[in-house]
């Protein structure tokens, strides 16, 4: 026997007992009986009033179909097997014998249920970025031309083969001061020169990654200096006219995304930020207007890329911003806010703070529940903003791939069939239904008279797949009647 305090592997790894799980409990000189640990508010409400303690939560126990409180010291986790060790043992009766086939078969139905969640879940994960066509350089679209300059109109800088980095980052090329790039017929440093990162399309390594909240994003794996060129933002070019067109085209449907375009390179991936790492700038390539990215300040390999989209806004919708910037402005096209303003804005809301600490105005934070109303188990949540509803759900038992924008109401506020407000409501599941259609689609169930939909078994709404009836006992006297030692 260990001295002192004894940990087991499952708390020393930092497992916890859930909700749905299948566990075995020890009662007073009772054997061990197989169980579900069950969500409080699925259990009758005479078993809700039942005393215990803070950290105790309710099992049902298969076969004999009694409910009981008990503590995380009196259960362990039931693993796939135990079911054929237990029918090994010689003496056993026909409500354990029972209770062992339930708890086998419960075992099973929750395991395909989470090996299915988690496919779903790693299918919406994998998927890669929508479709587009790579292109290297820019493509002419309609009436716009690509100007080609005469060698004689093309200026040369005074760089030399023989200097260190010639027409590089850290020279004086007169070049590259100016924002043109060297023609390599042209230029005196030949085959050295280092200013053609446009036409030699020199690009750092990068890749593309799934963000947070910004979908698709570019992170570089290599470290970037201050001011080097990191990529050419390249795609179709267009007129004024056939810009606006798409414009009106992109807003027809307010629901849509709108994407940059079918066409471009690695660069369409990087995201906007008020506080980004790149910035654009224009450069003559050969005659022509160019658009490449090139580097703030120094960037560390693994680090996300980064540029302000400058946007313009047409019309009256704006674009929520979510780069998490400390001057964030809260929208595209609207300019960040200076480190004056942030620092105004930070003394106006500390002195309304003191005043609302004046007034002493409490308000009653609204309260959720801690598991999903659809499938029952906890996580990541999605909460109801309805005033008093505190029902929470997963996104995926919504069929939804990101959270809900601004104010949210619950599906089961809406009626089933014409999505009108409901008036009835099924107290297991997110089922409601309007004036018109409350006739007969709700029954009271066993638990204490509880509504409940067609979906549940009346008899035993919580778990239809195998509670048959339930036996709802104040004091648990025997959890099983015929098992003696």
């Amino acid at each position: 026997m260990p001295e002192g305090c004894w940990n087991c592997n499952d708390c020393k790894a930092g497992k916890k007992l859930r909700y749905k799980q299948i566990v075995w409990v020890k009662l007073g000189n009772y054997r061990w009986w197989p169980a579900e640990i069950c969500n409080p508010r699925s259990v009758p409400l005479n078993i809700q009033g039942l005393k215990h303690d803070i950290g105790d939560f309710p099992v049902f126990f298969f076969g004999s179909h009694d409910y009981y409180w008990v503590h995380q010291g009196r259960v362990f986790p039931y693993v796939e097997g135990d079911k054929s060790f237990a029918e090994g043992q010689t003496s056993i009766n026909k409500t354990f014998k029972k209770a062992l086939e339930e708890a086998a078969k419960r075992f099973q139905e929750l395991k395909a249920q989470r090996e299915s969640k988690e496919a779903l879940e790693i299918e919406r994960n994998s998927r890669k970025p929508p479709p587009y066509k790579h292109i290297k350089s820019n493509k002419v679209i309609g009436k716009v031309q690509i100007q080609v300059a005469d060698l004689s109109e093309i200026p040369r800088c005074n760089c030399k083969p023989s200097d260190e980095n010639p027409c590089g980052l850290e020279s004086e090329c007169l070049n590259r001061m100016l924002q043109y790039e060297c023609h390599p017929q042209v230029c005196p440093a030949g085959e050295r020169c280092q200013n053609q990162c446009f036409t030699k399309r020199l690009y750092p390594d990068a890749e593309i990654i799934k963000t947070d909240r910004r979908g698709w994003g570019l992170r570089t794996k290599r470290n970037i200096k201050k001011g080097e060129f990191v990529n050419e933002y390249v795609g179709e070019l267009i007129d004024e006219e056939e810009c606006r067109l798409r414009i009106k085209r992109a807003h027809e449907n307010s629901d849509r995304i709108i994407d940059a375009g079918p066409k471009g390179n690695y660069s369409r991936f990087m995201n906007h930020s008020c506080n980004p790492n790149c910035e654009t700038q224009k450069w003559t390539v050969n005659g022509d207007i160019r658009v490449g990215l090139f580097a703030l300040c120094d960037i560390p390999a693994g680090m996300e890329l980064t540029f302000n989209y400058n946007l313009d806004c047409l019309g009256n919708g704006r674009t929520e911003c979510h780069c998490g910037a400390e001057n964030c402005s809260g929208f595209l096209g609207v300019r960040p806010k200076t480190a004056f303003a942030t620092a105004n804005e930070e003394k106006v809301k500390n002195a309304k703070l003191k005043q609302k600490k004046r007034k002493i105005k409490t308000e009653q934070k609204q309260m959720h529940e801690d598991n999903c109303f659809q499938c029952g188990d906890g996580g990541e949540l999605v909460m109801c903003d309805k005033k008093d509803c505190p029902k929470a759900y997963h996104l995926l038992c919504l069929n939804l791939t990101q959270p809900p924008f601004g104010k949210w109401e619950c599906p089961w506020h809406q009626c089933d069939i014409c999505s009108n407000p409901a008036v009835s409501f099924c107290e297991f599941c997110p089922h409601s239904f309007c004036k018109d259609h409350e006739k007969g689609a709700l029954v009271a169930s066993a638990l204490d008279g509880r509504l409940c939909c067609s979906t549940h078994d009346p008899k035993s709404p919580v778990a239809p797949e195998y509670w048959n009836k339930i036996k709802c006992k104040l004091e648990l006297q025997n959890p099983v009647e015929e098992a003696k030692e």
